[in-house]
């Protein structure tokens, strides 16, 4: 990898990601950040600024539940730097209701799961040519309450959810993440890119933010120390620049320790998880041609 990585990034406006790529900027990376709110963008750019005036920062702006805006930001960057050496996949939507999206996807469905296939192949040129290029996707451990797995229906599904319902939706999106890690290393298999996947704990972020109550949970978490984003955003760095991750692919690693974690049933399915790299493919081929 190049001493001044070219790090392309979603979600990292707010929370473990405008943490991480702080950090990342501070140890010479090139940020390349994909935003939908240009105010959030511009004071994320401040801090970075901030912490690292020489740092390189480039924004591109669409939103990531529908799938034409993500082809868009793909292809502005994959046309723009012709060579990538980290993509961090890591922005991520916990929504307490269904909300549809105008291409007819689940909003979290879009943004958490078919959002990081679409990116990931439209980049995938730009990886390859990187010299030991690294993918990582942000899943969560929450994939083990995932209920029961449907494919290709869970894609397509949006059915309507309770706050109480919601949770198992959202399991499923990091279930889908998880395997899609472990197929994602086959597709590169012959070819320097790693890609793995990261369990980053539990984050008082805005992740649930259109929960009224999360707003008061969030601030009673913070003053009782419980769930400090930075440790989140910790093993996203540590997979990035420790040597140790270096030529691992396909694993899932944990917050904290750094240490591989098998994922729940049917996480590392082989067949599964092709299959559900077949039906995503179908699913989003006209986003890909």
């Amino acid at each position: 990898m190049s001493k001044c990585p070219l790090i392309v990034m979603t979600g990292a406006t707010s929370g473990i990601g405008q943490i991480a790529a702080i950090e990342m900027a501070k140890r010479g990376a090139h940020l390349v950040l994909t935003a939908r709110n240009k105010e959030r963008a511009k004071a994320t750019e401040k801090l970075i600024k901030e912490a690292s005036p020489e740092t390189d920062v480039d924004f591109y702006f669409g939103d990531l539940s529908i799938m034409k805006d993500v082809r868009c930001m793909g292809l502005e960057i994959k046309q723009n730097y012709s060579k990538i050496d980290i993509l961090i996949q890591n922005a991520g939507l916990h929504r307490f209701e269904q909300c549809v999206t105008s291409e007819g996807f689940s909003e979290m469905i879009a943004v958490n799961y078919l959002a990081p296939w679409l990116l990931t192949n439209t980049l995938k040129d730009s990886l390859v040519k990187a010299e030991n290029a690294k993918i990582i996707n942000v899943a969560s451990e929450a994939s083990r309450n995932h209920g029961d797995l449907k494919l290709p229906y869970d894609l397509t599904d949006t059915s309507p959810f309770t706050v109480r319902g919601s949770s198992k939706i959202y399991g499923k999106t990091k279930l889908l993440n998880i395997m899609f890690t472990g197929e994602l290393a086959r597709q590169f298999s012959g070819t320097k890119v790693t890609t793995n996947a990261i369990n980053p704990g539990f984050n008082n972020t805005g992740l649930g933010r259109d929960l009224r109550l999360s707003t008061v949970f969030g601030k009673f978490f913070k003053l009782i120390n419980i769930g400090n984003p930075k440790r989140g955003a910790d093993i996203i760095i540590r997979l990035a620049f420790d040597p140790e991750y270096d030529r691992v692919t396909g694993g899932y690693f944990n917050v904290g320790t750094g240490a591989k974690i098998d994922p729940i049933y049917p996480g590392k399915d082989v067949f599964l998880q092709q299959r559900l790299w077949n039906n995503t493919k179908e699913l989003l081929l006209e986003y890909l041609t």
